[in-house]
C-alpha cells in the first residue's frame, strides 16, 4: 500500500456527534462541514494481524479540494491539495508528485468531505450498529477502480474516534483522530505548495 493511497482514504468525517451513525445525519453533517484539522496515529497490518507500519501526524482540510496532510513520524511527507492538484513531497526521495485533485481523491473517502455533497452517487452508506462503545457506519465505493473495498467509521463521546480500512490485499488500516476541530478558520497557506528547489518533479 503507498502512503499517497493511505492519505487518500483519511481526509475522511471528523468530530460528529455522538449517535451519528445513520445515513441520513451523516449527510446532513456532511454538508455543514467545510473544514476540520485533527491529530492521527496510523497503523497498518496485514491479513494475519501482523503490524506492518505505524504513523503519526497532522491533517488539516477545507472543502472543496483543500487538504493537508503531514506525516511527521517515523519519516516525514507532506501532501497537499490546492483545489486543482494534489502535491506530494518525499524528503527522504527529494521528490515530488504532482497529478489532479480529480486523480488524487477521486473516488476515495477523501472526496467525502473534499468533494462534492453528493456522496451516495459514489458510495453505498449503511449504519452497522454498535460495537465496542462505538457507532459504527460503513462506506462502500460504488466503482471499481478505487483502491479500498470498503470504510468502516466508529463515532464516540469525542466524534470520530476510529476508522478501519481493507483493502484488496486483505490488509486493514486503523487511524485515530484527536485534537479534533470541526469548522475552523485555516490559513490559505496551508494548502498552497511550492516544491523545494533542486527537488524531482513528477507528474501523472
Amino acid at each position: 500500500m503507498t502512503r499517497l493511497a493511505v492519505l487518500a482514504w483519511f481526509v475522511f468525517l471528523l468530530a460528529a456527534p455522538v449517535g451519528a451513525a445513520n445515513v441520513e445525519t451523516l449527510t446532513a453533517y456532511l454538508r455543514a462541514t467545510t473544514s476540520a484539522s485533527a491529530r492521527f496515529t496510523q497503523v497498518v497490518f496485514d491479513r494475519s494481524g501482523r503490524k506492518l507500519q505505524e504513523t503519526s501526524g497532522s491533517m488539516q482540510f477545507a472543502r472543496p479540494g483543500r487538504i493537508r496532510w503531514t506525516y511527521e513520524k517515523p519519516y516525514e511527507q507532506l501532501i497537499v491539495g490546492d483545489g486543482s492538484k494534489l502535491w506530494v513531497y518525499d524528503k527522504d526521495l527529494n521528490q515530488v508528485t504532482v497529478r489532479s485533485i480529480a486523480q488524487g481523491i477521486g473516488g476515495s473517502p477523501a472526496a467525502l468531505l473534499a468533494g462534492s455533497n453528493d456522496i451516495e452517487k459514489d458510495f453505498r452508506l449503511s449504519a452497522t450498529g454498535t460495537q465496542d462503545g462505538l457507532d459504527w457506519l460503513e462506506a462502500a465505493p460504488r466503482g471499481t477502480e478505487s483502491t479500498f473495498q470498503k470504510v468502516r467509521m466508529g463515532f464516540g463521546k469525542s466524534g470520530l474516534e476510529a476508522m478501519e480500512l481493507a483493502d484488496g490485499f486483505g490488509q486493514i488500516t486503523i487511524v485515530r483522530f484527536t485534537a479534533i476541530e470541526r469548522n475552523p478558520k485555516l490559513a490559505a497557506a496551508l494548502f498552497q505548495f511550492t516544491p523545494p528547489q533542486g527537488v524531482d518533479i513528477i507528474s501523472d
